[in-house]
């Protein structure tokens, strides 16, 4: 509301206050008539004039929906409002404005929020300054424009970034080859890579798919793409997709992905003009050799890694480790959020925010990253201690950044071709779906120079 409004309100319960009590008890109580008078005034000039900031905690306890809250944020920036990320402040809390259309939007999604008066902001905010904490306040200034990357037919899977997008009513609109080789992506600030292979491989669902009518379906619908765009290939088609995004990042962009997005994408990067598909995929031999001719300076977080020459085997590369898990049992399958300082790594802690730092682990296709096959200059953000493994990585390039986040849905161990879908109403506080959302709201921050 605005002074005015408070104001208006104040006069109309003051006006028929005074006429109850005059009509009522003026005559028999005239003191207490007068003490409540001097109460409610107080108490309404108190709640109008001084709760001006709107609190978002985000810790395990105080937060009925956390993942609900990101949308609130998104939503308050797309208001052309700033909004404060305070940094391991109870989980990430988000402070914002106050006003009641923020509050009845809280209050319709099912989210928790406190108000509290600008002396207790400036109160929090001091705090969280001092050099004795590590924590910090960064700015969120405008809502980015999000993008998936994926293709327009239904896929036999679910995208976890979709469903949380679409859960946390974050708006997000669908590009695939046909717009990042139209150089669309330049309209967008955040870019997803859907479950994809970008070598050209099918997945390698060959073995197990390729008598399924999606899988037909797909390869068929993939090769009449890449001749309506003017490629020979499926596979020389995808790279020249795989470079556009890679400009795209270069030139500034923010790209998140997931499973088997991650390591494809780099692969595809690395082997640049080589062939290395077999001829179920692409109609003829693998080049000789194709292993020697890799280009690891081209790739985004991987290095020294060897691909999988069997095109029966449902596998890329030794950059994951899903074969590698066997001394990995369900029930102690987790993986531990790094620490890193806030004032001075505020990039890397914005990622990490959460309201726990041990996060349940998940399958995919690409499950986890072999750390010895991670370029020294990558971030490790969270790692399986108990198998050594790297399971959500980030990096620069150029002026843009990306983040591989290993796994196909947080909140389904072990998701398969047709499984439905997870309703996320059933997981509203999920730890690993709120790293998703930590890169959805990540271009939105102030630009402040990394110290380490």
């Amino acid at each position: 509301m605005t002074t005015k409004s408070h104001f208006n309100t104040l006069i109309e319960h003051t006006g028929f206050f005074d006429a109850v009590v005059k009509r009522r008890h003026t005559r028999l109580f005239p003191s207490m008539a007068k003490s409540l008078f001097i109460f409610f005034l107080f108490f309404s000039f108190s709640y109008y004039g001084f709760a001006t900031m709107i609190l978002i905690p985000m810790d395990a306890d105080s937060q009925k929906n956390h993942l609900k809250a990101y949308g609130i944020t998104y939503w308050v920036l797309t208001k052309e409002q700033k909004v404060q990320w305070l940094l391991n402040y109870r989980g990430g809390s988000f402070l914002l404005p106050d006003g009641e259309a923020i509050r009845r939007e809280c209050q319709i999604r099912g989210v928790s929020f406190e108000v509290i008066s600008e002396e207790k902001a400036e109160s929090i905010l001091d705090a969280i300054s001092s050099p004795s904490q590590n924590q910090e306040a960064v700015i969120l200034e405008k809502a980015p424009k999000i993008a998936v990357y994926s293709p327009k037919e239904n896929q036999p899977w679910d995208d976890a970034v979709t469903m949380v997008l679409t859960y946390a009513e974050i708006p997000y609109v669908t590009v695939y080859d046909t717009e990042v080789l139209d150089d669309q992506l330049a309209l967008y600030d955040w870019l997803h890579l859907h479950h994809e292979d970008f070598t050209g491989q099918y997945g390698k669902f060959y073995q197990a798919y390729r008598t399924q009518p999606w899988y037909i379906e797909g390869k068929l619908n993939a090769e009449a793409l890449a001749e309506e765009l003017g490629f020979s290939k499926v596979s020389v088609e995808k790279g020249a997709v795989a470079l556009k995004i890679r400009d795209y990042v270069i030139g500034g962009g923010f790209m998140f992905a997931m499973c088997s997005a991650t390591d494809s994408f780099d692969i595809a990067l690395a082997a640049q003009g080589v062939d290395i598909c077999e001829p179920m995929f692409d109609g003829d031999p693998s080049e000789p050799n194709y292993q020697a001719k890799l280009n690891f300076d081209n790739t985004f977080a991987f290095e020294n890694f060897t691909l999988e020459r069997n095109p029966l085997r449902y596998e890329f590369s030794s950059i994951d480790m899903t074969n590698k898990r066997r001394n990995v049992p369900r029930e102690s399958d987790y993986f531990t959020l790094m620490d890193f300082s806030a004032k001075w790594d505020p990039v890397p802690t914005m990622l990490c925010q959460n309201h726990t730092s041990l996060v349940k682990g998940f399958m995919g296709q690409t499950t986890a990253f072999e750390r010895s096959e991670i370029k020294p200059v990558v971030l490790v953000l969270g790692e399986n201690k108990l198998n050594g493994e790297a399971r959500y990585i980030h990096g620069i390039k150029g002026k843009g950044f990306f983040t591989f986040y290993g796994g196909h849905d947080p909140e389904d161990y072990q998701h398969r071709v047709g499984d439905p879908k997870t309703e996320l109403e059933l997981h509203p506080n999920s730890p690993g779906y709120r790293l998703i959302l930590n890169n959805v709201l990540f271009p939105a921050a102030r630009k402040k120079k990394q110290k380490t």
